[in-house]
């Protein structure tokens, strides 16, 4: 066995040790541990060293010194398949320098932490199954903490002082809620809410004059999307439709959407909001292209339907 089969080898040993699940027991995840640490073939794991590396430059890493070539659209494999099961994990830091960063900056990095460095720097020695057990047990602690931290990092939608919005009880209002609580300070961070839909009260919140505006004039019996978010620093529209039972933004709803917004002077961004993956799973062939989906219950992504940009107008 030559010296990158080996690393190869021991790395998704390690990976299994600290609790990967099986998809991530792979190449690609070692070769990404591999990156963070900046462990060459020839190297032993004492060496192993702390960096800020982003997706591109891991690409670059496995191509160089494992000779592993991955194609460019293999990016948000990296990102969504091993990287974010390192971060959940407590494996490794999100944007270290700057957590407030825009989620989905290319100059996102990630870095290895600091507790788990020191434990692969023990891999192959006497120390390793000790320091292991040790590691596992403070495991669940570390994972809360750093979700605590990238918690702090949302900023909340701007309200205007003289309006409140309220919601009745229902999974539908609940949902809207959760728009408009976790989705909007992750994604439209600063935003200024215009709109908010219920079921219980279609005008309970509207600042007509802020999207009168912004070029838009709406009819209130017209087919309204649950949420409607201006974004000042990027000057953009996102409008949000909540499923619970209706139908998501598919090609008939962009349609509407695209006439009752079309006098707008910014750009439109249009987003299905589901509670969970099981519901979105039922409705997966029926969404529009160029949308983005959000999913309640997995609040710090995002999955984005082709084209060329991510949370964008088109």
């Amino acid at each position: 066995m030559n010296n990158i089969e080996k690393k190869l080898t021991e790395t998704k040993e390690i990976l299994k040790n600290l609790g990967l699940p099986k998809q991530q027991q792979n190449d690609r995840t070692a070769l990404c541990l591999l990156a963070l640490i900046d462990l060459k073939p020839n190297e032993n794991w004492e060496q192993a060293k702390s960096r800020m590396i982003g997706i591109t430059p891991i690409m670059e890493f496995c191509k160089k010194y494992y000779k592993r070539e991955y194609k460019p659209n293999t990016r948000e494999t990296f990102r969504r398949q091993s990287m974010h099961q390192f971060i959940s994990a407590g494996i490794a830091l999100y944007n270290p320098d700057e957590p407030n960063r825009p989620v989905n900056s290319p100059k996102a990095v990630y870095q290895i932490e600091e507790e788990t460095l020191r434990l692969i720097q023990s891999y192959n020695t006497d120390n390793w199954i000790i320091l292991l057990e040790k590691y596992l047990s403070n495991r669940q602690t570390l994972v809360q903490e750093y979700a605590k931290e990238r918690e702090q990092y949302k900023l909340s939608l701007l309200v205007d002082e003289e309006s409140e919005y309220k919601f009745s009880s229902g999974e539908h209002s609940q949902l809207i809620k959760d728009v408009i609580e976790e989705f909007g300070p992750r994604f439209v961070p600063g935003g200024r809410l215009i709109y908010a839909g219920d079921t219980g009260a279609k005008t309970e919140f509207f600042n007509e004059k802020l999207l009168l505006e912004l070029g838009v004039n709406l009819d209130l019996h017209g087919k309204m999307p649950d949420v409607i978010i201006y974004y000042p620093e990027k000057q953009w529209l996102v409008l949000v439709e909540a499923v619970t039972s209706h139908g998501p933004v598919d090609g008939k709803r962009y349609k509407e959407l695209q006439d009752l917004f079309k006098g707008s002077k910014v750009g439109i961004v249009y987003v299905t909001a589901f509670p969970n993956r099981k519901l979105m799973s039922k409705y997966f062939d029926e969404i529009a292209w160029e949308t983005e989906v959000w999913v309640a219950n997995a609040p710090s992504h995002l999955i984005h339907f082709n084209g060329v940009r991510f949370l964008g107008p088109y």
